[in-house]
């Protein structure tokens, strides 16, 4: 069996980057394409593996500038020699072009976002600066065009996609949505294994993330501040300058930290906060690992992944408000979290789990197709 992996761009270690190491752990043997790819990352994925697109040779600039050039560099693509394709996308490399015969099983992070989701919060109130003023409408009219025309690119190479797997149930309701189709559900590979839980309750919470503005952290440090409670900010990104401006005294930031440091701080906080809305959310499941309790937005992945009352609590409304008043009362009862009651329900998401999930649908679906030919 010779298979293929591909994923949209390696640039960053994140959640998506870790379902693609997972899967080339588990497929040792296959080679690894990707529209750009960044030196920074050959300490995690052997660069003798990595097939690039043409779009490589300007990997410097901002992804968002590739959206009209994407399609064609995704369909250069040759998979001809390959009996089975996987594909770790969250937007572009799912629409793929295959031969017949090959299995093209895609893992999906999330639909395109800025196409479906969020397309009308991505082109709403667009202004732009000029020696002349505001510049209104133009961009605004160019952008959606792009996205219109990228809507229907994405519509039409899904449907080469031949088994669809999504990250959560909620990516899976979305694939349904937009796409019209069904997908297996396997949750991603968390590293429990080399998280301890720990019954050690520090003085602080932790926040760990890219600091960029969907991610919301600034309800975090704005409800430790008017709480008077330590927050340690783990994670770096374009609102760092402007999140630490409005941090109270007791609010440290660390910048990015490596894996032993970010679990020690796993280990010994109070609790986590996520103020944020994600597809599935590894981290909340690595402090889970760690033993520590979760306060999350009531949306998203972490329904699916946090135990309201058990392993975590949430909060209702991305506000200031609503945020402060869920952390006084987590704070009055975070001693009464079961920090190995948490972790145990953490292992459910495990590394080894994903790799079973994903071993056992590849065979039976490449027997079911060879069956039917």
């Amino acid at each position: 069996m010779k298979v293929a992996l591909v994923h949209d761009f390696l640039h960053n270690m994140g959640g998506a980057e870790r379902v693609l190491l997972a899967l080339a752990e588990l497929f040792p043997d296959a080679p690894i394409y990707t529209l750009v790819f960044d030196p920074k990352l050959k300490p995690f994925f052997d660069p003798k593996r990595i097939h690039t697109s043409y779009l490589q040779k300007w990997r410097r600039i901002p992804s968002r500038f590739f959206i009209g050039l994407a399609p064609q560099a995704v369909e250069s693509f040759d998979f001809t020699s390959f009996d089975v394709v996987i594909s770790s996308s969250n937007s572009f490399v799912k629409n793929i072009i295959t031969k017949p015969e090959t299995l093209h099983i895609s893992y999906v992070h999330s639909p395109m976002r800025y196409a479906w989701d969020e397309a009308h919060t991505q082109l709403k109130g667009q202004a732009y600066r000029t020696p002349l003023g505001s510049v209104f409408g133009l961009v605004e009219l160019i952008a959606g065009d792009i996205i219109s025309k990228l809507r229907v690119w994405d519509r039409l190479g899904v449907s080469r996609v031949d088994i669809f797997v999504a990250n959560a149930q909620n990516v899976r309701r979305r694939i349904q949505k937009y796409y019209r189709r069904d997908a297996h559900v396997i949750y991603p590979p968390v590293d429990t294994h080399l998280i301890q839980h720990s019954d050690i309750r520090g003085d602080y919470y932790l926040v760990l993330s890219r600091l960029s503005r969907y991610k919301r952290i600034d309800l975090a440090v704005s409800a430790c501040r008017e709480l008077d409670l330590p927050l340690v900010v783990i994670g770096a990104g374009e609102m760092e300058a402007q999140l630490q401006k409005m941090a109270g005294p007791h609010t440290k930031f660390l910048g990015f930290v490596d894996d032993v440091t970010r679990i020690k701080y796993l280990q010994n906080c109070k609790g986590l906060i996520f103020p944020g809305e994600e597809d599935f959310g590894i981290v909340p499941v690595e402090a889970m690992a760690a033993g520590k309790p979760v306060l999350a937005f009531r949306k998203g992945g972490l329904l699916e992944s946090v135990i309201e009352g058990r392993t975590g609590a949430f909060f209702d409304e991305q506000s200031i408000a609503s945020i402060t008043e869920a952390l006084k009362d987590f704070d009055k009862n975070v001693d009464n979290f079961d920090s190995q009651v948490i972790h145990e329900h953490a292992l459910t998401f495990s590394k080894a789990a994903f790799k079973d999930n994903i071993e056992k649908l590849v065979k039976e679906k490449l027997h079911a197709t060879t069956q039917n030919r």
